[in-house]
């Protein structure tokens, strides 16, 4: 049985240019995705810059209902506030040290003995 052949029937100009310089191909190809990448770039600036906006809108009405519904603020509240969390149920416990290491946990200056 004949193998296939790897030259095509009818082969253009095109495809053998191609074929011998990929290049022809690959360049134009790889230009036109960065100039379409920088071309969209200020379309969703845009986008984004709009979408900004309409979050800042805040009208005088909305700015007044803010400045009015704020609760006063008094550092003896807050000190007392504070002052609550630390009354938790807790007891400090130490833990058990390593044989060898002081109360402060100072390494000690000699060489431990050794154990024979």
């Amino acid at each position: 049985m004949p193998t296939f052949s790897s030259r095509p029937l009818n082969s253009s100009n095109i495809n053998r240019s191609i074929k011998r310089n990929p290049a022809l191909f690959g360049v134009p190809f790889v230009l036109l995705m960065v100039a379409a990448s920088y071309g969209l770039t200020t379309f969703t600036q845009t986008r984004y810059d709009l979408h900004d906006q309409k979050i800042k809108q805040v009208t005088k009405e909305q700015e007044l209902g803010l400045k009015n519904n704020r609760k006063k603020f008094d550092i003896r509240e807050e000190y007392f506030r504070l002052s609550a969390h630390a009354d938790e149920d807790w007891e400090p416990k130490r833990i058990q040290r390593p044989k060898g290491l002081p109360e402060w946990g100072v390494p000690p200056t000699e060489p431990p003995p050794k154990q024979s």
